[in-house]
């Protein structure tokens, strides 16, 4: 009789939960949209319960679908968005709406530390990572002065992933992949310390850190409450799950150094693994990776598809219709319409920064290069572009740490796209590897149930005996210095672009 595992994810907007044979292959999958609010500029929140009900409404959805006996399930796990922030006070309830990683309200706490000249001799070199305003230091500092009491009546300080663990479980731990990107994790230590807290101003809530976890341990078992709720099996064990970037990269395989990974969903993740943590202030991220011994040196930034989402809820309504009468998705659409196009006959220019940057100061999103004979197929192919440029410049900053990789894992909405994969190879000008995967971030966490329940020995053997590339898209040699022109001009604008932002 096959046996099963769950991965459950919770991105910044999306809830999804699928079901995989001890294999790997998908037998059923449900998603779930959960509204973002914005009760002010800058503010990206949810609301905590709609973000529970939104995880039972897709683990009973798989259920169903799949028709298995829930008792099936050998071992469940989680991912989530990274950062962000989400308390709960003694009884499980949240003293706060989640807070979504791309906030941006506590961006003047970000502006003071950077002037402190301790981070970069104190700081950093335990934390091996840049700061943001999405970070649960930057949003606990913030909280502790608009919102005290949101924090003094939390007892528990979540990521999102944690935060529905302890819901399943009633047990409260945090995992050591997704707490190594917060700043609120001595990385290189693997530990807390309160002397980091202290430089963020928040050493008084050391106590409401919980015990530190990996992706692998059992962190608890379904509760007879949550059984009850989900139709989950009573006494299923759950692992520790998994940060989103690292579940991503370890669903493409990602455990050889000689390859990339790119991630395109709401933020722009590009990495890669090594066995020495680089440390450096003008990179974005070192974290702790799932496979032992391994660090994930990351890129990052909230400037990938979200910003085609965005157009295409603001500027393609008809677009819908047509594409609903025709029986075909809008993104499938849109890809008909930027295939329309060639790259050269159009030289406008998107910057996908319509949630912010890390790489440019006040940055916000624009369209350049505008004329009248232009239509929305050219402006879609510049958003298209734009958010490839936008990966491009991270993986710039990335191979100056690194050789030349042989090849790119990539994952998220863009492997929909075939005219989206081949711009990401033109530009690149590396084979890009796609993987027989449809939802990345719920096979990378499922598979940290399945070494978690001894169903693999570890992380590397899941990966090696569950991963199979599907395709290879070569990139065009002719395309590479037409591609390099368009890069370059992207580059140059922003520069030129600054003084006009600062304003």
């Amino acid at each position: 009789m096959s046996k099963y595992l769950l991965g459950i994810d919770n991105g910044g907007t999306v809830t999804k939960a699928a079901l995989y044979t001890i294999e790997g292959k998908e037998v059923a999958v449900s998603s779930k949209k959960t509204k973002m609010l914005m009760p002010q500029p800058g503010h990206t929140e949810r609301d905590i319960e709609g973000l529970w009900q939104a995880n039972v409404t897709v683990i009973k959805d798989v259920l169903h679908q799949s028709q298995i006996d829930p008792s099936l399930i050998e071992g469940i796990a989680i991912t989530g968005h990274g950062n962000g922030l989400y308390l709960v006070d003694k009884d499980g309830n949240p003293t706060y709406n989640g807070i979504i990683s791309t906030d941006t309200r506590a961006k003047k706490y970000i502006d003071e530390w950077y002037k402190d000249e301790r981070f970069l001799s104190e700081v950093l070199p335990k934390t091996m990572q840049s700061m943001w305003a999405g970070q649960p230091v930057a949003l606990l500092a913030w909280l502790k002065e608009h919102h005290p009491d949101a924090v003094n009546n939390a007892e528990w300080i979540f990521m999102v992933k944690d935060l529905i663990r302890y819901r399943l479980t009633g047990e409260a731990y945090s995992e050591i992949t997704d707490m190594s990107g917060t700043n609120l994790l001595n990385v290189k230590d693997k530990k807390y310390d309160e002397e980091l807290l202290h430089f963020f101003g928040i050493r008084d809530v050391f106590q409401k850190l919980p015990p530190l976890k990996s992706s692998t341990d059992i962190c608890g078992y379904v509760t007879k409450e949550a059984a009850h709720e989900t139709g989950l099996q009573e006494g299923t064990p759950i692992a520790g799950g998994i940060f989103d970037i690292a579940a991503s990269a370890i669903a493409t395989g990602l455990i050889e150094e000689n390859k990339l990974c790119i991630v395109a969903g709401t933020w722009s993740i590009n990495e890669y693994i090594t066995k020495k943590p680089v440390i450096d202030k003008e990179l974005f991220m070192t974290s702790i990776y799932c496979a032992s011994d391994y660090w994930l040196t990351t890129e990052a930034s909230p400037t990938s598809a979200s910003n085609l989402e965005w157009f295409i809820n603001q500027f393609l309504e008809g677009e819908k219709l047509i594409a609903k009468s025709r029986g075909i998705s809008i993104y499938d659409l849109c890809n008909e319409m930027v295939a329309d196009t060639k790259p050269e006959e159009s030289d406008v220019i998107f910057f996908p920064f319509l949630f912010g940057s890390n790489t440019v100061a006040n940055a916000t999103s624009c369209f350049i290069g505008l004329n009248n004979w232009h239509e929305k197929k050219h402006l879609l192919r510049a958003v298209y572009e734009g958010i490839v440029f936008g990966h491009m410049y991270h993986i710039e900053r990335l191979l100056q740490y690194r050789d030349q990789p042989t090849a790119c894992r990539i994952a998220g909405g863009v492997t929909n796209s075939d005219v989206w994969l081949q711009m990401f190879a033109d530009c690149l000008q590396l084979p890009l590897e796609i993987v027989e995967v449809k939802e990345h971030g719920t096979l990378g966490t499922a598979m940290c149930a399945g070494v978690a329940t001894k169903h693999f020995s570890s992380i590397e053997e899941a990966a090696s005996k569950i991963v199979k590339i599907k395709q290879v898209i070569e990139p065009k040699p002719e395309q590479e210095e037409m591609y390099k022109k368009k890069y370059d001009r992207f580059k140059k604008i922003m520069k030129a672009m600054e003084h006009v932002w600062s304003i």
